[in-house]
Order: C-alpha cells, then sequence, then structure tokens
C-alpha cells in the first residue's frame, strides 16, 4: 500500500537558493530508486521560505528499510544533509480515498471541427477542383478527373485534419493516396501552384483565416504535396504501408477573439 511522507521545512532567505538547486540534485537518485513512485517540492506563497517535500512511497517499509538501506539514500542525503537541522515535521500519511478534480478545461477542436467539418471540406474541394481544370499547369495533371474526385479529396482531407476515417474506410487509406501520384513526374511549379490555388479557394469558400488555422492548414499542404511530388518522381516504389497523417494544431491552440 503507497504511503506519502511530507517533510516541512522552513528555511531562511540566504539559503533558499541552494536549498533547491540542493534539492534539484537530490532527485536524480530519488526518482532512480524503485520505491519512490512520484515527489514534489513546493514553497508556500503566503510565508516564503516555508517548503514541503511530498515523496509518494510504494509502502512504509520500503522507504524505511528499502530506500534508506540503498545507495540512492546515499546519494540523496549527501545532499540534504545540511538543511535537517531545518526540518518541522517529518511524517507518513495514508489515502483516505477522498479525492476529486475540479473542471477539466476543453480540449481544443480539431481542425475539422474548427474549419466546419465535412460541409466547409466539400465546399472547399468543389471549388478547387472547379478552378483546376481551367488552370494552365494544372488541368493537364487532372485531365479525365471523374466527378467523384472532389468529394474523395474533402474525405481525405477530413480524416487527416481529425475527421472520421472514411477515406481509409472506402478507399484504402494513404496507400491509395500514394498510389494516384506514381509515375505523374509532377514539377515544383505544379506543387507550389497546387498550394496557392487551394489557399486561395480557402479564402474564397469561407475557411477561417486567423493565422493559426492557417498555419496548421498551410503545413499539411506543403508537406502532403512535397510527399507526392516525391512519390511522383520517376523510379519511385509503391510503399505499401504508409500510415495516413494526422494534423493537428502544433504549438499554437486556436485562435479565439475577446
Amino acid at each position: 500500500m503507497t504511503t506519502i511522507e511530507y517533510i516541512r521545512y522552513r528555511i531562511p532567505e540566504p539559503r533558499r537558493a541552494e536549498f533547491t538547486a540542493a534539492y534539484r540534485r537530490a532527485a536524480v537518485p530519488l526518482a532512480a530508486s524503485p520505491y519512490c513512485v512520484d515527489y514534489e517540492l513546493t514553497e508556500s506563497i503566503d510565508e516564503p521560505g516555508a517548503y514541503i517535500l511530498r515523496i509518494r512511497w510504494t509502502s512504509v517499509r520500503d522507504h524505511l528499510e528499502g530506500f534508506r538501506g540503498s545507495p540512492e539514500f546515499a546519494a540523496f542525503f549527501a545532499e540534504i544533509q545540511p538543511y535537517v537541522e531545518a526540518i518541522e515535521e517529518m511524517r507518513h500519511y495514508a489515502e483516505t480515498g477522498v479525492r476529486g478534480a475540479g473542471p477539466q478545461p476543453a480540449e481544443p477542436p480539431t481542425l475539422y471541427e474548427y474549419l466546419g467539418g465535412a460541409p466547409a471540406l466539400t465546399r472547399l474541394t468543389s471549388a478547387f477542383y472547379a478552378h483546376v481544370v481551367t488552370d494552365e499547369l494544372l488541368a493537364p495533371v487532372f485531365a479525365g478527373m471523374d466527378d467523384e474526385h472532389p468529394q474523395r479529396v474533402a474525405l481525405f482531407l477530413g480524416e487527416v485534419f481529425g475527421g472520421p476515417p472514411a477515406y481509409s474506410a472506402e478507399r484504402g487509406g494513404h496507400p491509395h493516396m500514394v498510389s494516384r501520384h506514381l509515375g505523374r513526374n509532377l514539377t515544383e511549379q505544379q506543387r507550389r501552384r497546387w498550394v496557392s490555388l487551394l489557399q486561395d479557394t480557402a479564402d474564397e469558400v469561407g475557411l477561417p483565416d486567423d493565422p493559426e488555422f492557417r498555419a496548421a492548414f498551410t503545413g499539411y499542404l506543403e508537406w502532403g504535396t512535397r510527399m507526392a511530388k516525391m512519390f511522383s518522381a520517376p523510379g519511385a516504389e509503391r510503399v505499401v504501408q504508409t500510415p495516413m497523417p494526422h494534423w493537428g494544431w502544433g504549438l499554437t491552440p486556436p485562435y479565439v477573439p475577446a
């Protein structure tokens, strides 16, 4: 049965920096001990210099006999020994089972949800391929395109951006998409035109235009088209098992106007 040890310190101001530095070093052997579940050192906001070290042990016996008889304890104690006289309390506590958590922050929407889901992607790809057939650079690439192609691309983008796995279920996932580019020998000019035209179409159909969304959106367009160009090169072989890419926000969450 796990037990929680609380050690309360009161450290005068001149020694506080060296005290926390000593515990950062002592944390290395502490974390290496198989008897330590987790630990945390905190300092009081209301009474600066009042510290509480919380260590969760696998059991009282493991702490007193296992850890204290181990090489990890020797290394741990060597760091914190100068502060033993500053200890005000050192006791083991048992959990009572009374615990919980407050409201959790909402998860950010997926890119798929944020851009408007399937209806928005259908508008995007329908308008985009209407432009493609009249584009000097791209029309030759999509000669013979059937009427269902825009909807299939909408399904693919939806799955990439966090929507339902419809493309994988209906079309065979990323390996199938890769196979559609083999032997096409796409040029860099065609790749760039595909990206810029889709970005322009995103403006046209009203996809979100905030920087965070467009950075993530464009990030996938760049990655995806460069992969397509690579697989289209002469001599490229089909990669049978290529996982479906899943694109998210990266480091920046969606922008919410004040």
